[in-house]
């Protein structure tokens, strides 16, 4: 994920996406580039148009269902089911271990 925020931001301060300027802002923030990665993703950038791939992804963020606009807690806050929900949560995920990638 680093690679692409440093992307982006060369994107963003209108500087062209180079191996060279990836691995200056994975240094200044203080981590250890992978060269094999920057390679990677600069010669997968360059048949991206990064502006169009930003709307897109401003489309789908803005189509998530199921967020609500309100602040309204929702009944079973109100009631203190909380700790209930969450109970019945951890118990439906017990069953999904590794059989469950094998059908």
């Amino acid at each position: 994920m680093q690679y692409l925020h440093a992307a982006l931001v060369l994107h963003a301060s209108g500087k062209k996406i180079t191996e060279k300027g990836i691995d200056a802002i994975i240094k200044a923030a203080g981590g250890k580039p992978d060269e094999s990665k920057i390679k990677g993703l600069v010669s997968t950038l360059t048949s991206i148009d990064i502006d169009e791939a930003i709307k897109g992804a401003s489309l789908v963020t803005a189509a998530v269902p199921g967020v609500s606009g309100t602040a309204e807690p929702s009944k079973d806050v109100k009631e203190g089911k909380t700790e209930e929900v969450e109970e019945e949560k951890e118990e439906e995920g017990d069953d999904l271990g590794l059989s469950s990638l094998f059908g």
